[in-house]
């Protein structure tokens, strides 16, 4: 009766909402018999619950403990090993036998350091990539809740935002920072002309194993949302999305000009000078170039006036009369 109320008591204990390396581990069993002689030194007496409060704070609240058990998929079976191989000894040994509390803190605490540095030598995981898609690979084992933590992301990624202008080529990559399996399946859709993550508006385009989708010559009719869903046998792993907007060629060719145009004028309305320049130095630059054009113009008009001139008054001078070709065209009109 005593001893199962110890048991009871002993579980209660256990079953807290802070668990540890420890206790995912270690069997109630082990663990009552090495507290079976657990003494309180300055009162003298058995003392089992204590043993049980004495391990909690070694093993289950110490960070270190908790952070050493943080290891890949499948070496949470070596580290039951390795905490076995550190515990189990010390059950045998304190079986039925009384210790005074300071031998257990020592025995328990070199145990606890023991693991820590066995267990820091597993591999680790790379860990989770956010922020998006179901990440196996980076799943790391738990110490408090005794099992593997997943990457809790969801499927689809957000939405990447892609400008191209009219007969250029376009080209989406369905590519993640973790690792994939070998047996990849790759899905591409296209929902024309809106921005969306809605699954009915997508329509399928392709399916394989290509992860690259080019437009070699982007048409308005190539605006829109493209979805690349990857697969591995019938579980979804992620859902990349591209939103792709195609600017006409004219209106790229408009812009670009009134960019130019823009750029070349100070806030005042002043030309930008060149760049370098000083100031100064391109207003009079400015001012030689306008004082020659206008120059030129000027010697132009009077060069012209002058051709007029001289023309008009060479005709004023020419004779009256029959000319050459009038004297030899008479005889043979008659």
């Amino acid at each position: 009766m005593c001893k199962a109320i110890l048991w009871l008591a002993s579980v209660s204990l256990l079953i807290c909402p802070a668990v540890s390396c420890y206790e995912c581990f270690v069997e109630v069993e082990d663990s009552l018999r090495l507290c079976w002689g657990h003494v309180l030194t300055h009162e003298n007496v058995r003392n089992v619950d204590e043993c049980f409060r004495m391990l909690d704070r070694i093993f289950n609240t110490n960070e270190s403990v908790i952070e050493a058990g943080r290891v890949g998929e499948g070496y949470d079976i070596k580290l039951k090993e390795i905490l076995d191989a550190e515990i189990l000894p010390i059950v045998e040994e304190f079986d039925q036998q009384l210790n005074k509390d300071s031998v257990y803190e020592s025995r328990l605490l070199t145990a606890a350091d023991n693991f820590i540095a066995a267990a820091s030598k597993l591999p680790r995981v790379s860990g989770c990539f956010p922020p998006c898609g179901f990440q196996s690979a980076g799943a790391v084992y738990n110490c408090i809740t005794c099992q593997y933590d997943s990457c809790e992301f969801p499927l689809d990624c957000p939405v990447q935002e892609i400008e191209v202008m009219e007969n250029s080529g376009a080209r989406m990559w369905c590519d993640v920072p973790f690792d994939l399996p070998n047996d990849i399946e790759v899905i591409w859709r296209f929902a024309e002309e809106v921005k969306t993550q809605e699954m009915d508006q997508f329509k399928e385009v392709t399916a394989g194993v290509d992860r690259l989708y080019s437009i070699p010559s982007t048409r308005l009719q190539h605006q829109g949302t493209y979805q690349c869903e990857m697969y591995s046998g019938s579980r979804s792993i992620v859902r990349l999305y591209f939103y792709i907007t195609v600017t006409p060629q004219l209106v790229a060719g408009h812009t670009e000009l009134q960019e130019i145009f823009d750029l070349s004028l100070l806030p005042g309305g002043q030309l930008l000078a060149a760049p370098g320049a000083a100031p100064r130095s391109f207003l009079r630059l400015l001012l030689f170039l306008l004082t020659t054009c206008l120059t030129t113009s000027l010697l132009l008009l009077f060069l012209s006036l002058g051709v007029l001139y001289w023309t008009s008054v060479s005709e004023e001078e020419r004779p009256v009369g029959n000319t050459d070709e009038d004297e030899v065209l008479g005889p043979v009109l008659l």
